[in-house]
């Protein structure tokens, strides 16, 4: 499969606003690694990072539970040959870029929230 930027920005965005877990999970490879400044403030990793689907998706369970109106706006796409960067707009208005990195099948391999 051929990556595709915005194809996957959209897929990204679209599948986390519909709190569709199994469609984010999707995305991803069975073995990721996601680090968030938020991994470490709500408690679950003193690394700031989580490995792996099962792990991330407690994590991110618990996320839409707490946040059910949970919405992302997405401003821009920013793209390199096996990466992306998305800029969106959260539910509470703050801007957050994420960076995920992708394997050669466009699995997302690495992620990473970055909070302003």
């Amino acid at each position: 499969m051929a990556f595709n930027p915005g194809k996957l920005a959209a897929e990204w965005v679209a599948a986390w606003n519909a709190h569709d877990l199994d469609r984010v999970l999707a995305l991803y490879s069975d073995d990721f690694e996601m680090a968030s400044p938020a991994i470490l403030t709500r408690g679950h990793d003193p690394s700031g990072s989580l490995r792996g689907k099962a792990n991330v998706a407690a994590y991110w369970r618990k996320a839409l539970a707490r946040f059910p109106g949970l919405r992302f706006d997405l401003k821009r796409v920013y793209a390199s040959p096996n990466s992306i960067v998305i800029s969106y707009a959260n539910t509470r208005g703050d801007d957050v870029c994420e960076y995920l990195q992708v394997d050669a099948d466009g699995l997302i391999v690495r992620g990473a929230a970055h909070h302003g």
